[in-house]
């Protein structure tokens, strides 16, 4: 059971660093496009923000992979909790950022949809003339 827990660090890790590298991408070419740095840099930001909560919720998913294959004792679930209280504080803290609204004031929405719509929110940024 611990290596579906490896495998799940493994995948989180991957996810974050593809996740990286495709939103510079993006953040360059928008940058490259618009000439503003701004539009870039927001772009980043945003569609980085949502690679990193679905790392977290990875990251989550295998810690409780962890916890449930070794014999679960008091300690284990105690710091399994304090993990998963600290990793849903971030998430919750990098929604907010990104949305610029608690999640109970606006409609649903999910991490593909945010990273979408930062990426439209970039495109419509003019061109350089």
């Amino acid at each position: 059971m611990t290596i579906f827990a490896k495998c799940f660090e493994v995948i989180a890790a991957l996810v974050l660093i593809i996740g990286l590298l495709a939103s510079a991408v993006f953040a360059i070419k928008q940058w490259r496009r618009t000439g503003n740095v701004r539009a870039g840099y927001t772009l980043m930001r945003q569609s980085f923000g949502s690679v990193l909560l679905l790392g977290l919720e990875i990251l989550v998913a295998g810690d409780l992979i962890q916890t449930v294959a070794v014999s679960p004792t008091l300690e284990s679930v105690s710091v399994l909790g304090l993990i998963v209280l600290i990793r849903t504080f971030l998430s919750f803290s990098l929604e907010i950022e990104m949305e610029g609204t608690v999640p109970w004031r606006r409609p649903f929405t999910s991490g593909a949809s945010t990273f979408s719509k930062a990426q439209v929110k970039a495109s419509e940024v003019p061109d350089k003339s």
